[in-house]
């Protein structure tokens, strides 16, 4: 039988189908393979780590509540402070290891101006943890980098500066 024969009554049909026996073969040898290499990938150095019966530390994380009325006022853990004095104010909380978060909390009226020199000062001071706390928005799922607090209110903390500098 060949392909460039001009006979046309011994012509077969087109084979149809497909041979199954290779594509075992090879699914075969991977198999093989990967039952070889899978328990060289786990740890070849076997260590028997020593018990402990200590509990791990917990550290309360320590935060600073600053809050901004309407008015522009200043509330420092429920303190209030004028807003010359806030650098002063937040500078001995800067020095604390590990320094505490400033939660700041702003009323939906307080000018963007207040806010901005807020945050100005605290950077001054050395406040590196800033959060803002707000209310979640009912129609919206809230961000795993958002925590609600106790109150029902989230919190979300950033870093201000360089990421060098926490």
């Amino acid at each position: 039988m060949s392909f460039g024969s001009f006979d046309k009554r011994g012509s077969a049909p087109a084979m149809s189908e497909i041979n199954m026996v290779p594509l075992i073969d090879v699914m075969l040898v991977l198999l093989v393979i990967f039952l070889i290499t899978a328990p060289l990938l786990s740890h070849s150095i076997k260590v028997q780590l020593p018990q402990a019966s200590a509990e791990p530390v917990e550290q309360e994380q320590k935060s600073i509540d600053l809050a901004i009325d309407a008015f522009g006022v200043v509330y420092v853990n429920d303190q209030e402070v004028a807003i010359d004095n806030l650098t002063a104010h937040l500078a001995p909380f800067s020095q604390e290891k590990p320094q505490p978060e400033l939660r700041i909390r702003a009323d939906s009226d307080t000018l963007y101006e207040v806010l901005a020199q807020v945050m100005s000062k605290s950077k001054a001071a050395g406040m590196t943890r800033l959060g803002f706390v707000t209310r979640p928005d009912s129609r919206v799922a809230a961000p795993s980098a958002v925590t609600q607090t106790e109150s029902g209110t989230a919190t979300s903390a950033s870093t201000v500066g360089s990421p060098t500098s926490q």
